[in-house]
C-alpha cells in the first residue's frame, strides 16, 4: 500500500494533479484487489433463476403419430406391424387414392419396406407464438431397423387437452450408423430415433399468466428448504424494499411486482439476477440399485460402529457327457449334462468403523471395509437402521 502511494506521488510531481488523482485511485484498487479475491473465494452464491421457478412459466409436452417414408429398405415389416399399413391406407384415402377399389387392389397384401410408423414428441416453450419453429424428436414405433435418410410426413402434434398446437414435417437426422451382412451386424449409437431441428411450426399458443390480480406472482423453489426460502425473501426485500417478497410456505414465495407488463419484464430481469447463498443441503446418500453407483454429499457423517462382512458366492459348473451306445440303448448315443455346484463363503471378520466428521473420513472408513459397491449398499442400509449413518438413504 505504501509503495503504491509513493509511486502515485512521483506520478504527481511529473504529470500534474489530474493524473495524480488517477494514479492514487489505481493504487487503491491494486491494494484492495487481494482482499476482494479473498472474499470472492469464500463466498458461494447462486443466481435466483437457478434456485426458483416462476409459477405459470412452464413447458408443455406435445405428442403425435406419423409416418416416415423414403427409407432404404429398413422400414417396418408390415406383416408384423399392421398399424403401419392401416395408417398409410388412411393417408392415401385422404389424398384421394383408394386401394380397395374392386380392381384387385387391397391394403392387406402391401409389402412395404420404406415406411415406418413413428411417434413424434416435442416441447412447447412458454410464451411461444404461432409461426415459431420448435425441435421435434422422432422415434420408431414398430420394428424398423433404421430411420436414416427418412422424411417425416405432416404430423399434427397435440397437447394434453387433445388440441393441435403444432405441425411437424421434415428430414430426420440420425446420429448413429450401422451395417449388417451375412448374419454379422455392427451398430454405433441409436438408429431407431432421430431429431428434426426446427421441424415443427407452432399453430396455437398457450396463454401464460405470470402475474395475478394486484400484480402479485409466485416463485417456487426447485427443492423445498425453509432456510433457503428465508434467505431468498431477505435478498429480494433488500434489493427492492421491505414487503416485496412474502414466504407462503417452505417452497412458495409471493412477490409483489409492477402492474405494467413492460415494467414486469425489467423487474423479472433484476429479480432473477439476485445472488443468494443457499442453505446447506440435508445429508443424503443416493443408491442406484441398477448400476451399483453410490453418491453422497458433504453433509454425510458416521458414528462409530462394528461391521462384519463376508462374500458369499455360488459357482455352477456344467459339463456335457456323452454315453456310448450299449446293449439297452438301441445303438443310440445319448448326451447328458452334469452340473457341479460349489458354495464358497469368505471369512468375515468384525471390523470397527470409526466416526467420520466429514466426507473424506466417511469415504476412508467405508473403503477400509473392502466391500464391493453391491455389498456396500447393504452395509449402508444396515448402518442407517443401526443409527450409525447420519444421512437419508434414497434408492433410485
Amino acid at each position: 500500500m505504501t509503495a503504491s502511494i509513493l509511486r502515485a506521488a512521483r506520478c504527481f510531481r511529473h504529470i500534474g494533479y489530474i493524473r495524480y488523482v488517477h494514479c492514487v485511485r489505481f493504487a487503491l484498487v491494486l491494494a484492495a484487489l487481494p482482499l476482494m479475491l479473498a472474499f470472492s473465494g469464500t463466498a458461494h452464491a447462486e443466481r435466483l433463476k437457478d434456485l426458483v421457478q416462476i409459477q405459470g412459466v412452464r413447458d408443455n409436452p406435445l405428442i403425435g403419430y406419423g409416418l416416415v417414408v423414403g427409407l432404404d429398405g429398413t422400414g417396418d415389416q408390415t406383416t408384423q406391424t399392421p398399424f403401419t399399413t392401416q395408417t398409410l391406407t388412411n393417408m392415401l384415402a385422404n389424398l384421394g387414392i383408394s386401394l380397395n377399389n374392386g380392381n384387385g387392389g387391397s391394403s392387406s397384401n402391401m409389402q412395404l419396406k420404406n415406411v415406418a410408423a413413428v411417434m413424434v414428441t416435442a416441447v412447447l416453450p412458454p410464451f411461444a407464438r404461432p409461426g415459431e419453429a420448435i425441435d421435434v424428436t422422432v422415434s420408431s414405433l414398430g420394428n424398423a431397423k433404421s430411420l436414416r435418410g427418412g422424411t417425416l410426413l405432416l404430423t399434427p402434434l397435440k397437447g394434453a387437452d387433445g388440441q393441435v398446437y403444432a405441425l411437424a414435417q421434415g428430414n430426420v437426422a440420425i446420429g448413429g450408423a450401422g451395417a449388417s451382412a451375412n448374419g454379422s451386424k455392427v451398430q454405433v449409437n441409436q438408429l431407431a430415433a432421430g431429431r428434426i431441428a426446427s421441424g415443427a411450426i407452432i399453430e396455437r399458443s398457450v396463454p401464460t399468466q405470470v402475474a395475478q390480480a394486484g400484480g402479485t406472482m409466485q416463485m417456487e423453489l426447485n427443492e423445498m428448504d425453509y432456510d433457503t426460502t428465508q434467505r431468498i425473501v431477505a435478498a429480494v426485500n433488500n434489493a427492492f424494499g421491505p414487503g416485496t417478497a412474502l414466504p407462503l410456505d417452505g417452497r412458495t414465495i409471493q412477490v409483489h411486482a409492477p402492474a405494467d407488463a413492460g415494467q414486469q419484464v425489467a423487474f423479472m430481469a433484476q429479480l432473477e439476477n439476485i445472488d443468494v447463498r443457499p442453505a446447506q443441503a440435508a445429508a443424503k446418500v443416493i443408491l442406484n440399485a441398477r448400476t451399483g453407483s453410490i453418491v453422497m454429499n458433504q453433509m454425510v457423517t458416521l458414528q462409530s460402529c462394528a461391521v462384519a462382512h463376508g462374500n458369499l458366492s455360488v459357482i455352477i459348473n456344467t459339463q456335457t457327457a456323452v454315453s456310448q451306445p450299449g446293449a439297452f440303448s438301441n445303438g443310440t448315443t445319448v448326451a447328458t449334462r452334469q452340473s457341479q455346484i460349489q458354495l464358497k463363503q469368505d471369512n468375515g471378520s468384525l471390523k470397527l468403523v470409526t466416526a467420520g466428521a466429514n466426507l473424506a473420513e466417511v469415504v476412508k472408513a467405508l473403503n477400509a471395509l473392502g466391500a464391493t459397491p453391491a455389498d456396500l449398499m447393504s452395509i449402508l442400509q444396515a448402518m442407517k437402521a443401526a443409527g450409525a449413518l447420519r444421512a437419508d438413504l434414497e434408492i433410485i
